[in-house]
């Protein structure tokens, strides 16, 4: 881990931040398996010290923000053109008014943009995006094209994952002649190499809304979501009586499967505010990793019997036509229809890999009426209020 360091210390000296104008290259996406080494985290709940001076939308004189494991930025103003490879930080940007100034996401497929049809006002030209990952990894040559102010990502996660063909080269490059990185991966907390602070969903979103003078923003949306999440909990029924359930990704006709773990990250966050059991506690089986691409087998999953099924990967279906590809198919299956989740029809969909404020909201009210649905029914909250928040500010 000593290169980690090094690499860290090198990456934590603070670089201005200085907004441009250049123009934009379109890209396409494609659907990819699972959190796989192109990338796919809820992490410790400590509060963050990063604070401003600013008002929000003045962008008057610098200002400072902090965030491992990049560490401390100067802005002279709010970036205007950003890019990032995680959608939950894509997501963050639209939730706090500036996806205006969004130009990329790592994989276009894994960015669920569907939830702001619902939300009147709220949107994103998704096909204006210029996807990263490709079928070489990541080209350098698209950091110059996009001439971001600012690089929203984890310059270590580039460097890791072996897929993206980039070196510590590549990002020293580009933090010093295009834009300066500043992120932290945390939908996942299982990667060895990620040996410092991780940061929740709403702590990182705090951080993103001081990077671009939102704050205000930040803090009606979150007392919108802690009421919503504490309303939710009050209805729910006593811990032993909730179930407990195994997390995997699997493709249209699984016979095998990536497992998770329901432990730190942002992509687990529902799972954990609706306080479910993890099906793979106690049997030594890990969660993934970049690492660690480890499979069970419906053999493993009638040991564990879990009682319920969640799926990755199947996002962009309807829970209709997830039932009648994967759960169909497992109910016709000779092992996995012995399964008591596939029996008792309580497998679903497990969720988008990248959350944000907005897709966080709309994922945990699914999972709320999927795992509950005799102590929940309709919209859990209100759209129109969100969409407020978004469009108008607090």
């Amino acid at each position: 881990m000593t290169s980690n360091r090094t690499r860290r210390a090198v990456l934590a000296t603070g670089t201005a931040a200085l907004v441009g104008l250049a123009g934009c290259v379109s890209g396409t996406g494609r659907e990819e398996d699972p959190d796989s080494n192109d990338g796919n985290g809820n992490g410790n709940e400590t509060g963050n010290e990063n604070s401003s001076d600013t008002d929000e939308n003045e962008g008057n004189g610098s200002y400072s923000v902090t965030m491992e494991p990049v560490g401390t930025l100067e802005f002279d103003q709010p970036p205007e053109r950003w890019a990032t490879y995680f959608p939950g930080y894509a997501d963050m940007g639209v939730t706090l008014g500036v996806g205006d100034g969004l130009l990329s996401v790592g994989n276009l497929p894994r960015y669920h943009t569907q939830h702001y049809d619902e939300l009147e006002g709220v949107s994103v030209e998704k096909d204006d995006l210029v996807q990263l990952i490709g079928e070489g990894g990541i080209d350098k040559e698209v950091f110059y094209e996009l001439e971001a102010d600012l690089h929203l990502m984890d310059p270590n996660w580039l460097i890791e994952n072996g897929a993206f063909n980039l070196e510590q080269s590549d990002v020293d490059e580009i933090s010093t002649e295009i834009a300066p990185f500043m992120g932290n991966v945390i939908f996942r907390q299982t990667d060895p190499w990620h040996d410092y602070r991780y940061y929740s969903l709403y702590e990182a979103f705090e951080i993103v809304a001081q990077i671009f003078q939102r704050e205000e923003r930040y803090e009606a949306f979150k007392s919108f979501h802690d009421e919503f999440i504490a309303d939710v909990q009050a209805e729910l029924p006593p811990e032993s009586e909730r179930p407990s359930a195994l997390l995997v990704w699997g493709g249209e006709e699984p016979e095998a499967f990536s497992p998770y773990r329901l432990g730190e990250g942002t992509s687990k966050k529902q799972w954990r505010d609706l306080g479910i059991g993890d099906a793979l506690e106690g049997t030594g089986v890990d969660g993934l990793s970049t690492d660690d691409r480890g499979q069970i087998d419906y053999e493993t999953m009638l040991e564990v019997d879990p009682d319920v099924l969640l799926v990755r990967g199947h996002e962009a279906k309807s829970a209709e036509e997830f039932e009648d590809s994967v759960l169909a198919f497992m109910q016709d299956h000779p092992m996995a229809s012995d399964l008591a989740a596939v029996q008792n029809e309580r497998v679903f969909r497990g969720g988008p890999l990248y959350q944000g404020p907005i897709i966080n909201l709309f994922t945990t009210e699914r999972a709320a009426l999927e795992l509950f649905p005799d102590r929940f029914e309709g919209d859990l909250f209100d759209r129109e209020r969100v969409a407020e928040i978004v469009t108008d500010g607090p």
